[in-house]
């Protein structure tokens, strides 16, 4: 095939464009209910987020560069990360499902809420499951027979783009932002989970870039005289997986550290305060097991029964005196 041209080689997609005009109707329903309910209404930088994932989704399927992904595997490449992190990230931040919590009224606002954190539910958004399914997709889809099959069958191909919207959904879903997901994993947690992640993008950046023959051979095959070789391309496509891919995810473990540091340093009145384990010990330590929960300092309760276990640790017999 001859190459395609970015500005004028469009694909048409009435699946994904009904799906998308209909998510979108439902979702500036809700930012209007919203305005309705609340003088300040809805943030429009949420709003600003959905538009956004819009956007990048109709470039990654339908735009010239869309066209250039059946040929060339580093712009292939290029879509997924659009599709498994850029879209979910803008997604998660757009947080559709507060949205809907906010606006469906008592009785929609308990089953979404119940959808939510029914224990089906929080298995698949969970990291236990969300992880492995990351590491799966990245690894079977570009170190075996898929990329191949792909090329051959365009069913394939729009399977892949669900998947990959669905499996980097579910990862960031309940460790960016603050998004409803039906957990609330602490950033230690969240931080984690996303360092995690980062090996199978480094996997499969080094494999591709230094396997000495082609795995997808379909991607130069449909190229006629232009572009670079089979090899050269996939190992440009390794690259970008590699550093693109764990440079996105390093932008997400800054951010998770921004919020992981304003959650210290301003800790919300309403919620419990998640006590460290250097706390605990202390706590145990000086106080004993029956010890309140509470801080040592926190008030004079506190510091009496800490003055009182001293006391009692000072009178006990202590062998080497003797």
């Amino acid at each position: 095939m001859t190459r395609p041209d970015l500005l004028s080689d469009w694909t048409i997609t009435p699946v994904w464009w009904v799906v998308m005009a209909v998510t979108t109707a439902l979702y500036l329903v809700g930012v209007r209910r919203a305005a309705r309910q609340s003088p300040s209404g809805w943030p429009i930088h949420r709003t600003l987020s959905w538009f956004g994932a819009m956007v990048v989704l109709v470039v990654a399927i339908n735009s010239g560069v869309a066209m250039y992904s059946h040929h060339l595997f580093w712009v292939h490449m290029l879509v997924h990360l659009m599709l498994i992190m850029v879209i979910p990230l803008l997604l998660v931040v757009a947080q559709p499902i507060r949205l809907g919590l906010d606006t469906l009224g008592p009785t929609g606002a308990a089953r979404l809420r119940g959808f939510m954190t029914h224990r089906v539910t929080r298995f698949f958004t969970s990291p236990a499951f969300s992880v492995p399914l990351y590491a799966a997709v990245l690894v079977g889809t570009h170190l075996t027979g898929f990329q191949q099959a792909m090329s051959e069958n365009m069913w394939i191909h729009e399977t892949e783009s669900v998947v990959y919207l669905v499996s980097g959904y579910l990862l960031l879903l309940p460790t960016i932002g603050g998004e409803f997901s039906g957990h609330d994993l602490s950033h230690p947690v969240r931080f984690v989970t996303l360092l995690i992640s980062m090996g199978p993008d480094t996997l499969v950046g080094v494999i591709l870039m230094l396997t000495d023959r082609p795995l997808a051979p379909a991607y130069g095959d449909s190229r006629m005289g232009w572009g670079p070789s089979a090899l050269a391309d996939q190992n440009i496509a390794g690259a970008i997986m590699w550093f693109g891919g764990d440079g996105l995810m390093m932008l997400l473990l800054v951010l998770v550290a921004g919020q992981w540091i304003r959650a210290e340093t301003n800790p919300d009145p309403d919620r419990p305060r998640r006590q460290s384990w250097l706390d605990s010990a202390r706590r145990s330590a000086t106080m004993g097991d029956d010890g309140e929960a509470d801080d040592i300092d926190s008030d004079e309760a506190a510091l009496a029964a800490y003055n009182a276990r001293l006391a009692q640790m000072y009178d006990e017999p202590n062998p080497r005196r003797h």
